[in-house]
């Protein structure tokens, strides 16, 4: 693809997330210039890597699903994501273990899983049949509505199939919580708190998200889970190979500091460029993939801007605090996935939300790569250890402190469970804060998802995709609608598109198709 089209508005992407990486190959695909600016070495954002001696470790999202979005998005540029990409579809999804000494595995095989329940909990299989028909229901009703258009557009909200959602919306389960839902399907505690867990999927808590989350549990069961192979990190270099072929420039090591603008009327300043290196590149369509705060904060120098007052209004996502163990021993009953929950969730929620510290006892999930697809994470022996916490947005705790009380926490509750001492096992280690999280990712306070769904109209008030005041400036990351989660800023980068192609010169629509 030659980048160079005379006529044709430039576009430049702040930011080599998945959502900005997304957008840059689907315009590029469309015929636009395209060139990215990102801070890191390498393209991701948060679904990057880091090498510790002798193990590599994915530093963010860890599971993969809703394989047909990534297909969609190979299938955009003429191209197919098993050239790109070799995926495992995951039999055993998850293990699942309890204070009390339970412990569960869910399976793609429903018919097996649904027999676990019965074994272990004495849980009737059909309880999860009609919680997972439940599930998909909220998904067919939700799906068009909240994933796949902007809900900022006048065409969206006037579109047939949008109007038919949104009769359905009764049907979706909005007026309850997740917890409340969840207790109504299953009578075992240790399931009610299984189900309650993918609140934690977009930095929400289950005891105030509405139980349309519940979406959720269709994604992993229903569509299903992949593991890949060489890590998630194989992602997000797989969608930086697909942009170059597509004639994307990449510049990394590269921040941007300004969005610059033309004039200084308010209400309508069209983008004319970023400022990197203090030099001007000039473009007339800018793609911010860094967290909207972040953007009008330090990129564009506007907090008085009412987009953003509104946005800072609403609740921050949880964080987390990660550890990064590399264990010199393989652990037989450990898988891909594995959750050691904490005895009290409400109590962990509560301190997490109301009290903005980490979990007195937290809940545990550990990611290994190592175990599926990608041994050469860890050398022969051993296994890399990806510790994730889930914690409070960064509002100036002592996180070194945090930090210190929960890794001996973590420790102690992981010896118990495995039956060793863990930490003589470390080999090499290291850890990411919030604080952190924010620097590497520039996601506010640490933020993991930008907004929470803690209330039942946070889908509705995400951040647009399209700026009205700055014309030729977009939104696509976490923070901006549909939300975080790799399929959905993947989604976001297609909605972005699909935009900038409507509002942005027409004069080269050859051969892209928009999908709406």
């Amino acid at each position: 693809m030659n980048n160079s089209s005379a006529g044709v508005p430039r576009v430049v992407v702040v930011g080599a997330g998945l959502g900005g990486l997304s957008a840059a190959i689907r315009l590029a695909a469309a015929g636009y210039p395209v060139e990215v600016y990102e801070k890191q070495s390498g393209p991701g954002g948060k679904a990057f890597t880091e090498q510790i001696g002798a193990y590599r470790f994915d530093t963010g999202p860890s599971l993969f699903t809703m394989k047909h979005v990534f297909e969609e998005l190979f299938a955009s540029a003429g191209r197919r994501l098993e050239d790109y990409l070799t995926l495992k579809p995951l039999e055993r999804i998850c293990n699942y273990f309890w204070p009390d000494g339970s412990r569960l595995a869910t399976w793609s095989d429903l018919h097996r899983m649904a027999g676990e329940f019965e074994r272990t909990f004495r849980e009737p299989r059909e309880h999860l049949d009609r919680y997972l028909r439940h599930s998909r229901r909220i998904y067919d009703i939700t799906a068009h509505l909240f994933l796949e258009r902007s809900l900022h557009e006048w065409s969206t909200l006037g579109a047939p199939r949008f109007v038919r959602s949104l009769l359905q919306l009764h049907r979706i389960d909005l007026w309850r919580t997740m917890d409340e839902a969840n207790g109504s399907f299953f009578r075992d505690g240790h399931l009610r708190q299984l189900f309650n867990r993918y609140a934690t999927y977009n930095g929400s808590n289950p005891y105030r998200t509405p139980a349309t989350l519940n979406i959720i549990p269709h994604v992993e069961y229903g569509l299903g889970a992949w593991a890949v192979e060489n890590g998630i990190y194989a992602v997000s270099r797989a969608l930086e190979q697909l942009a170059r072929e597509q004639g994307v420039v990449f510049h990394y090591r590269s921040p941007v500091e300004r969005v610059l603008t033309k004039g200084t009327a308010p209400g309508k300043r069209p983008v004319r460029g970023v400022l990197v290196g203090g030099e001007e590149v000039p473009a007339e369509v800018v793609v911010s993939n860094a967290d909207v705060t972040a953007t009008y904060r330090f990129l564009l120098r506007d907090e008085q801007a009412k987009a953003f007052r509104r946005h800072r209004r609403l609740e921050p996502s949880s964080s987390g605090i990660v550890f990064y163990w590399g264990v010199r021993r393989r652990f037989p009953e450990l898988g891909l996935h594995n959750i050691f929950f904490s005895a009290d969730y409400t109590r962990e929620f509560r301190e997490i939300f109301r009290e903005g510290r980490s979990p007195t006892d937290p809940t545990i999930y550990l990611n290994i790569t190592s175990k599926e697809g990608s041994p050469g994470d860890a050398p022969e022996g051993g296994e890399n250890w990806f510790v994730l916490l889930n914690a409070p947005w960064d509002s100036g705790q002592d996180w070194n402190r945090e930090a210190l009380r929960v890794r001996t926490a973590v420790l102690q509750r992981l010896s118990r469970e495995l039956g060793t001492e863990v930490e003589p096992l470390i080999e090499v280690e290291s850890r990411m804060l919030p604080p952190d999280i924010e620097a590497r990712t520039d996601s506010a306070g640490g933020s993991l998802y930008g907004i929470s769904s803690n209330t039942r109209v946070a889908a509705f008030r995400r951040h647009p995709n399209r700026s009205r005041p700055y014309p030729g400036l977009y939104f696509v990351g976490g923070s901006a609608h549909p939300g975080g989660g790799m399929p959905l800023v993947v989604l976001g980068g297609r909605i972005v598109a699909d935009l900038v192609r409507r509002y942005q010169p027409r004069s080269l629509q050859r051969g892209y198709s928009s999908r709406e």
